[in-house]
């Protein structure tokens, strides 16, 4: 079956969209304490920055569209998004690329009044910084940057600028993933890089023991000595984070003793509650003075598997020696830790973390900027008209030459209920609207309305890391009634209900969901859940 955007006639009609969330950890928080991940869900590559008494906070959406969500916060534990960096479709254009291509782990920085975002569109362009006086937009369109490479950020020493980044080595690579990091200044007044390019490190740590993908760089400036913190391992089990420290901004570059600063990598597997991946840290300086890291890890079910993603996790830096340190070696990430010595904010109001829930019933004029599509649409995919979310027409889930009339919110928990009500009536075989579920272009579900065999149908098709759609599970049902859709995920199953006139039933329970895993599916997003319109 191909699952195409919907056709003019009959669109669908989504009244209202909700979610309820639980982690699987259960973690009680104490007094004076927050709860780790602080953004829960695919929010992969934090980077953070202070500006006076606020903290702004940007994550990495790679194909998505609006993307790069831009956070705000008063005490780096409660953050409310104000927007997407990229959300005109002239800024970038993700035609063509897959759902792990395209923007790549973004640095937020600010200078003299201005916001700064240096980034990477993987197969659509390459390096680029966009510029803006209000961290909520409108950011500007990009401004390419000729270097090879990914991961850029932009150091600030006083009114001088570099931009540092993870490249291949001034050498033939030795071994698969070999890396180096690269400097060269930056003249910030006209956005251009100027003199030479210099590798500061040469593969990571220790070459001889031939360490892989050193990437996410951040140099920082600490009582006079320069300090350069970067990933290495990869972005999955074998993740850390390292340092090294230099005298001048030249370098040479001195790695930690003591490295890696922090990872989980040592840790039993099969620990209760794991958590895995650590790394891609920046740290940020409070008012007060205390230092603290955002970084990446991820929450598994289970034989490490997850299906949300990369997520943002927040813990203090530790400074000893002239040397920071995030966890000691052996030491597992705290799901409750104290909070930063900074005044309280209240929650938002929209919850991002712990357990939480939310609804939407479509009234405004516009969605929140937590909405998100695959790839940059040509044409709009959606409307808000009457207090309905409106589907027609875009391309098919799974076809990267355009935007599909999807459009969906990340799921956060392992354990979550999401439901919407439709009115739609299918006009042909193969039409269809409902609920997808999408981690990727082939690894993908769709649970809805459609018409078999001149039918209208309750549905259920899967994509396990394929070309084609299986149909799991279908019932009839009558199309002129109003539905509620219901998925019901539960760490690596889920379940399927649907509610016509009064009377509910469930489609498919027990569903293997695992197919909506980083570790099948591959690439580095997350499951995003959400409307979808098709047709055949």
């Amino acid at each position: 079956m191909t699952w195409a955007g919907a056709a003019h006639a009959d669109p669908a009609r989504f009244e209202d969209f909700s979610y309820q969330g639980r982690s699987q950890e259960q973690v009680a928080k104490g007094v004076g304490q927050y709860i780790n991940p602080i953004l829960s869900g695919y929010y992969p590559d934090p980077s953070v920055i202070r500006v006076g008494d606020d903290y702004f906070l940007v994550n990495s959406s790679f194909s998505h569209f609006p993307g790069l969500p831009i956070f705000r916060s008063k005490d780096l534990v409660s953050w409310t998004q104000i927007g997407n960096a990229i959300d005109r479709p002239e800024q970038l254009d993700f035609t063509g690329r897959t759902v792990s291509q395209s923007v790549f782990a973004p640095d937020i920085s600010y200078h003299d009044g201005v916001f700064y975002i240096v980034n990477t569109c993987v197969q659509c362009g390459g390096n680029f910084v966009i510029t803006a006086k209000n961290p909520a937009g409108p950011w500007s369109n990009p401004v390419w940057l000729p270097f090879e490479g990914i991961d850029p950020s932009i150091f600030w020493d006083g009114d001088k600028a570099y931009i540092v980044n993870n490249g291949a080595p001034d050498e033939t690579p030795r071994y698969e993933g070999h890396r180096a990091i690269w400097m060269q200044a930056f003249d910030w007044r006209t956005l251009k890089l100027v003199g030479p390019r210099t590798q500061i490190v040469n593969g990571g740590v220790d070459l001889s023991k031939k360490p892989i993908w050193i990437e996410g760089p951040h140099l920082l400036k600490r009582d006079g000595r320069y300090y350069l913190i970067a990933a290495e391992g990869g972005t999955s089990d074998n993740h850390s984070e390292v340092v090294f420290r230099a005298d001048s901004v030249d370098g040479p570059y001195v790695p930690f003793p003591g490295n890696p600063i922090l990872t989980q990598r040592t840790l039993d597997p099969s620990r209760a509650n794991p958590v895995t991946s650590a790394g891609h840290a920046k740290f940020v300086q409070t008012q007060n003075g205390e230092w603290w890291a955002t970084f990446l890890a991820t929450r598994p079910y289970k034989d490490g598997l997850y299906n949300i993603g990369r997520e943002t996790f927040l813990l203090p830096v530790t400074w000893r020696d002239g040397w920071p340190q995030i966890l000691p070696a052996g030491t597992a990430i705290p799901f409750a830790a104290q909070r930063p010595k900074l005044p309280r904010q209240p929650a938002p109001a929209l919850p991002i973390s712990g357990d939480f829930g939310y609804v939407d019933t479509f009234q405004g004029p516009r969605l929140g900027p937590q909405w998100i599509g695959i790839r940059t649409p040509k044409h709009p995919v959606y409307r808000l008209e009457r207090g309905a979310l409106v589907l027609e027409r875009g391309a098919a889930l799974g076809d990267a030459s355009g935007a599909p009339a999807f459009i969906g919110r990340r799921q956060q928990h392992p354990i979550a209920t999401v439901s919407t009500t439709l009115r739609y009536s299918p006009d042909a075989d193969g039409d269809g609207a409902g609920l997808a579920a999408v981690q990727n272009d082939r690894s993908y579900l769709v649970f809805g309305i459609t018409r078999i065999a001149g039918k209208a149908m309750i549905a259920l098709y899967t994509r396990d890391n394929a070309d084609t759609d299986t149909l799991v599970a279908s019932a009839p049902v009558t199309a002129a009634d109003p539905v509620t859709l219901t998925i019901r995920a539960d760490g690596g199953t889920m379940a399927f209900d649907y509610r016509v006139g009064g009377q509910q039933q469930t489609l498919k329970a027990g569903l293997d969901d695992s197919f909506l895993s980083t570790k099948r599916a591959g690439g580095f997003v997350g499951t995003v859940i959400g409307p979808y319109a098709w047709n055949h």
